[in-house]
């Protein structure tokens, strides 16, 4: 049995790549990869190579992967959502304290006192009372987006004595399960604005999410609010988020994604992308990311893909068809009956959809003729056929 190929485009942790065994060759130099493992490597100008069965990220973001272009040739891209959730909320934590205290600008301050010998400790004292900051206790937390991530925030924030209100109209059943009840359900993002004095977001980015903090948000928010931002810069409006830091309506904003124009700004707190930058997290993206690709090329099992259904369809008993197709109807009919026209039985069948496109999986016994294969193939809609 030839060995499945996967191409690394970035540094992946060991513990991760240990997961394949001796039945794959990994590589940074793999030609023809049946699977691509990957964290921030731009894929957007890359060429897909035919063999590409699928791409799995360490890590949740998927920006850096072309999933529409994936998806027309058949391509299951993962991510490893819940992976990183620790390691992002304790530094989310951390900036709930960082945007209050000032301690950064305490801090950099101190520096300059250097060569003052004795008088240290006096001008210490004389100088900190321009670094006085707010406690987080009894002040309320607005958490947008209530994921994995989102949750640890909200539950930790409300172990620390904050009230918590959070908002997700997509929250999950698994979600709701791990948030505390204390966590005050929000009807609207308006509610949040409104009521809050620290507010984090924590959301994937796409057209509806970009620009979330902008100019006409932030003026419905109480003034010296907080703003907090790790899960991507676009999220925010960074001149909106300029005006009003300058103004004082927004009191401080911490983003984990600096650009040249928040450096150097009085008010914002620029962290150089550390939020899932722990050996912990790097471990757990690569496991997980590693174990979901292994399962699709081995069984067709899709977990946690980002553009096709997700699909249980246990371990290989016999022979198995796995197809990606659009999701269109009497299609399945006609796979089956191809099926049945060359007397072959089906022994178990699974079919999930997502939007337009659907995935369906079909075991059977005994050999498969080519023939059989290549009229799957050109049935009209059916996107990719493999057989395992």
């Amino acid at each position: 049995m030839d060995k499945k190929k996967i191409l690394t485009l970035n540094k992946i942790a060991k513990v991760g790549l240990d997961r394949f065994g001796d039945s794959y060759t990994v590589g940074d130099f793999v030609e023809n990869p049946d699977g691509i493992m990957v964290r921030s490597a731009a894929m957007h100008d890359m060429d897909l190579p035919e063999s590409l069965l699928a791409i799995a990220r360490a890590g949740a973001g998927v920006n850096n992967i072309p999933i529409d272009k994936c998806t027309q040739q058949g391509i299951c891209v993962f991510n490893t959502p819940g992976a990183n959730a620790n390691a992002v909320k304790e530094l989310v934590i951390a900036a709930l304290f960082l945007s209050s205290r000032r301690v950064i600008p305490g801090v950099e301050w101190a520096k300059t006192l250097k060569g003052n010998g004795a008088e240290v400790g006096k001008m210490v004292e004389k100088g900190k009372s321009q670094f006085v900051g707010p406690e987080i206790k009894g002040k309320k937390l607005g958490v947008i987006g209530l994921g994995a991530i989102g949750v640890l925030v909200a539950n930790t924030a409300y172990s620390l004595g904050m009230e918590v209100l959070g908002y997700d109209p997509y929250l999950s059943i698994d979600a709701a399960w791990s948030l505390s009840r204390h966590t005050q359900h929000a009807a609207s993002l308006d509610e949040i604005y409104a009521e809050c004095d620290y507010i984090t977001v924590h959301v994937p980015l796409n057209n509806e999410t970009k620009h979330t903090f902008n100019a006409d948000s932030i003026a419905k928010m109480k003034d010296g609010v907080r703003l907090i931002n790790f899960s991507r810069g676009e999220l925010a409006d960074t001149q909106a988020i300029i005006s009003a830091v300058s103004t004082g309506k927004v009191g401080c904003y911490v983003v984990d994604f600096p650009s040249d124009d928040l450096l150097g700004v009085d008010g914002i707190i620029a962290i150089p992308h550390l939020g899932a930058s722990t050996p912990e997290s790097e471990d757990n993206c690569a496991v997980m990311a590693a174990d979901q690709l292994s399962r699709y090329l081995k069984y067709g099992i899709i977990k946690n893909s980002v553009n096709l259904p997700e699909l249980d369809c246990g371990r290989v008993e016999d022979r198995r068809i796995c197809v990606i197709h659009r999701n269109i109807p009497n299609l399945i009919a006609t796979l089956s009956g191809i099926l049945s026209g060359e007397g072959i039985n089906i022994e178990n069948m699974l079919s999930k959809s997502r939007g337009e496109y659907a995935y369906t999986v079909l075991d059977f016994a005994g050999d498969l003729p080519d023939a059989a294969i290549d009229a799957m193939k050109k049935v009209d809609g059916v996107i990719r056929v493999r057989v395992i």
